[in-house]
């Protein structure tokens, strides 16, 4: 079983980071500056800064649960959208952007030494595995819009290149 474990973990790695199927995470977000994160598209209901907020209160959600702690779920989830358009300033997006991909390194550091099929203590039914997943499938997702809104803007690829290009 321990086998088992690693080899999963290792394929939650990937998922979480994007080494499979996209672009690292990692890459696709750090050149956005606070206007491109803040532009809004017709076709699209959220800016990039809106959907990086989203991932990230999920993702620290879902990890709360995986520290053994019991988080407050929001009463609506319209609550883990933010009603601004964009941030404040350049400053508080770059830590913006760093507080989520710190957030996909310490679901990374869960993935690589966690027993994953322990069950969590507060989200009956559900493993740690099967959090990690949620995380590394929402974060994919949210991405995918995200890569979209830079087509849409001519801000596609990201310096050092994309995948797809």
């Amino acid at each position: 079983m321990a086998d088992a474990n690693q080899s999963f973990g290792q394929a939650l790695v990937k998922s979480l980071v994007g080494e499979r199927g996209h672009i690292r995470i990692a890459l696709a977000l750090p050149d956005i500056d606070v206007t491109l994160a803040a532009r809004t598209h017709e076709a699209m209901p959220y800016t990039i800064y809106q959907l990086v907020k989203h991932m990230h209160y999920w993702q620290q959600f879902m990890l709360e649960h995986l520290e053994g702690r019991k988080p407050q779920p929001p009463s609506n989830v319209s609550e883990s959208w933010p009603e601004e358009k964009g941030p404040q300033d350049e400053a508080t997006w770059k830590a913006d952007i760093q507080a989520f991909l710190d957030g996909v390194d310490q679901a990374v550091a869960i993935a690589e030494t966690a027993q994953l099929d322990d069950p969590l203590l507060y989200f009956p039914g559900e493993t740690k595995a099967g959090l990690l997943r949620n995380i590394a499938s929402h974060n994919s997702y949210h991405l995918g819009e995200i890569v979209l809104l830079r087509r849409f803007y001519g801000a596609w690829p990201p310096p050092g290149g994309g995948y797809p290009a």
